[in-house]
């Protein structure tokens, strides 16, 4: 049940609480007025004088969010491709054995249905990564391009390619073409990096299309518990020596968390003078890292967020899988993503501006439009029934309200049954 009903139109919330950071004022949560009128947030200061007022009693009030690092194509094949042991590997074998089901029709609906989840929860831009190899990215891409203009107005949708570093080459093989339908719709280029013996050739030859076909790039990076995996360094020294101007964005990064002190200083040291955007994926990671049959694990295989952001680094945080054999479970609900990350990665106590890694850090990353709580912003709010990050952080907000420009929106999720086969259905 719903805390309140909101009308539609010109209004103004009174005695909402909200992250400071994200009204461009000093401190934690801090207790305003947001007035709304023709669908853009026109005032953050109280006691505006409006015609319609409603006393929101302190409920928290956030700008919706940012979810720059999802598999919408892999997602919800959990049920006929089930993670075997709960392994990297095993996610890996058993993701590459289903591709052969990936027909645009099957990618389509999974990825539909994953959009209407997110933007229920209050998501209005994500970045997705398509699997490319095995002759997906025409049809996949395609797919993409459909959703793109199915859901403008809605969600903003972004897609960069995945490919493993090993399989990048210049003027050979799978790549050129991949790089080539990448340029052709507009989107993101991507590889997935570890350290092979010619990594340095692969991400010459990976930055020569990006350069040329003037891109944005985004890479899967040292995603292990091996100290020795290092590539983000080789990805920093390659970016300073091109001068490469273009936003680079790395996910995951675990291997650093893992790495000596000097040794991981030294590499937060090359990200930050490279300007690369970091993101951080605590839930997936949680899951995946340092799992041994029969062992607890001894590590969270998560980055290290304080010490990037403390260097200057932009740090931002995402859901990654959903429902497939890299992670089990998920909704694309970036709140159950904030709450996950404050405990995993121990954002309370400490700076009061980690809520902006959820929203204005990663639109910066991926060059969307303004997610903030400024005036002049759209009014894309989420209002939730807590007054506090303790009461916040401590449910789930299943009650909700979700404001698009302004307005109320239909907050109910899609049932997984639509994604049943076709003959199971009565």
């Amino acid at each position: 049940m719903e805390f309140c009903v909101l009308p539609s139109g010109a209004k103004t919330l009174r005695n909402v609480t909200v992250p400071a950071c994200l009204i461009g004022r000093d401190g934690d949560l801090i207790t305003t007025d947001l007035t709304i009128t023709d669908g853009l947030i026109t005032s953050t200061d109280a006691g505006q004088p409006a015609e319609t007022v409603i006393n929101m009693k302190g409920a928290i009030a956030l700008p919706c969010f940012v979810d720059m690092h999802t598999h919408l194509d892999k997602g919800h094949i959990w049920p006929r491709a089930s993670n075997p042991d709960g392994s990297f590997m095993g996610a890996l074998t058993t993701v590459h054995a289903d591709h052969v089901n990936w027909t645009a029709d099957d990618v389509e609906a999974r990825m539909d249905f994953a959009l209407r989840c997110a933007f229920a929860h209050g998501t209005k831009a994500i970045r997705t990564h398509i699997d490319s190899a095995d002759d997906l990215a025409a049809s996949s891409f395609g797919v993409v391009a459909k959703l793109q203009e199915q859901w403008a107005g809605k969600i903003t949708l972004q897609a960069s390619c995945l490919v493993a570093i090993d399989r990048v080459f210049r003027d050979d093989g799978i790549f050129p073409d991949i790089a080539k339908i990448v340029a052709d719709t507009g989107n993101i280029l991507g590889a997935v990096t570890y350290p092979v013996p010619d990594l340095q050739d692969r991400l010459n030859d990976f930055f020569h299309f990006a350069q040329t076909y003037d891109l944005d790039v985004d890479f899967h990076v040292d995603e292990t518990n091996d100290p020795t995996s290092d590539t983000l360094r080789t990805i920093a020294e390659t970016v300073l020596a091109l001068g490469f101007k273009n936003k680079v964005t790395v996910g995951h990064c675990c291997s650093i968390s893992v790495m000596p002190d000097n040794v991981a200083a030294e590499i937060i040291a090359l990200v930050a003078k490279a300007g690369l955007h970091v993101v951080s994926l605590p839930m997936c990671n949680m899951y995946l890292q340092d799992r041994e049959a029969g062992r607890t694990p001894r590590w969270r295989g998560v980055t290290m967020a304080h010490e990037l952001k403390a260097a200057g680094v932009n740090v931002s945080f995402a859901s990654d899988n959903t429902r497939d054999p890299f992670y089990a479970y998920g909704d694309l609900d970036m709140i159950e993503v904030m709450r996950e990350a404050t405990r995993i990665c121990h954002l309370d106590h400490g700076l009061t501006d980690w809520p902006a890694s959820f929203v204005t850090n990663p639109a910066a990353a991926c060059g969307f439009d303004d997610t903030s709580l400024n005036v002049g912003a759209p009014a894309d709010l989420i209002l939730c029934n807590a007054r506090s990050w303790t009461e916040f952080f401590s449910r789930p907000q299943s009650d909700r309200i979700v404001l698009r420009n302004g307005d109320p929106i239909d907050r109910t999720l899609p049932s997984y049954s639509e994604l049943d086969p076709i003959e199971s259905k009565p």
